[in-house]
């Protein structure tokens, strides 16, 4: 079996034909798929749709670029939310200083409430990470200092959720950042970036981070690997990721299958 830990199948690019996108899925192998949210709206629409699909599952969550939408009883909404049988994670949160819709402070203060609410639940985390400028990554710096915080307080209260923290989706942060980041127990989320010719640095953390520290996702509609690359993606395409790790560390594909979906049902307990 495959897993897709990053799939956002509620998007209207796939309202005209997502019962083949799923059936596409299932032949290629695909048996679990994580949907996160942006926002409350999004939160309650994939609660809703996970219900209907059986390989689906939900992770709920105020994105960066969303954060405007966050009210004080947003934080409240959630944990409701949170209740329902197939929410899994906390996502997509995070930090996200390229699009700069709103100041840093505030978009910290949202993720730091967010982090606390997972700590309340006990429910992992599903980080977004977007630099303004590769060269001063301090979205980066400052997310995983954060994430530092909240593991030690983690720790310290003896949560069982330091086991299992989270995961840094679709992770383009560079091997020292990857390394840092598992030090503190997180996993790293590949997407299909990594089949491009010229993906080197990204290529370079798949060959130097642990394979049991790693997640496959595709990021769909978005992200698309080759061969496909400038179409939409979807879930199915996983699989291209797969083959690229195992091509990377010249082991079997179904051995890189194995141990992702391995990773995958240790963080989600799906």
């Amino acid at each position: 079996m495959l897993c897709d830990t990053h799939c956002h199948l509620n998007f209207d690019s796939f309202d005209a034909d997502r019962p083949q996108v799923l059936e596409r899925a299932q032949a290629a192998g695909v048996g679990r798929i994580l949907n996160p949210s942006i926002d409350l709206e999004t939160s309650r629409e994939i609660v809703d749709l996970a219900q209907t699909i059986p390989e689906l599952y939900a992770a709920i969550g105020v994105h960066p670029n969303d954060g405007a939408s966050w009210r004080k009883d947003t934080r409240a909404t959630l944990r409701e939310l949170a209740q329902q049988p197939k929410v899994a994670a906390i996502g997509e949160i995070g930090l996200d200083y390229y699009r700069d819709r709103m100041p840093a402070s505030q978009q910290q203060h949202i993720f730091a409430q967010q982090l606390e609410l997972a700590a309340e639940l006990e429910l992992p985390v599903v980080i977004h990470i977007r630099d303004a400028n590769r060269q001063q990554p301090q979205a980066t710096a400052d997310t995983l200092r954060m994430l530092a915080e909240w593991m030690a307080d983690l720790r310290k209260h003896g949560s069982p959720l330091a086991e299992r923290p989270g995961v840094l989706h679709s992770f383009s942060s560079g091997l020292p950042a990857g390394l840092e980041a598992i030090q503190l127990g997180f996993m790293l989320g590949i997407t299909g970036p990594v089949t491009f010719k010229k993906a080197f640095e990204l290529q370079e953390v798949v060959l130097g981070i642990p394979l049991q520290h790693l997640l496959v996702e595709t990021d769909a509609p978005f992200l698309t690997p080759h061969p496909y690359r400038g179409q939409r993606n979807e879930p199915a395409y996983v699989r291209f990721v797969v083959e690229k790790i195992a091509e990377l560390h010249i082991l079997p594909t179904r051995e890189i299958e194995a141990i992702t979906t391995q990773n995958a049902g240790r963080l989600f307990l799906w």
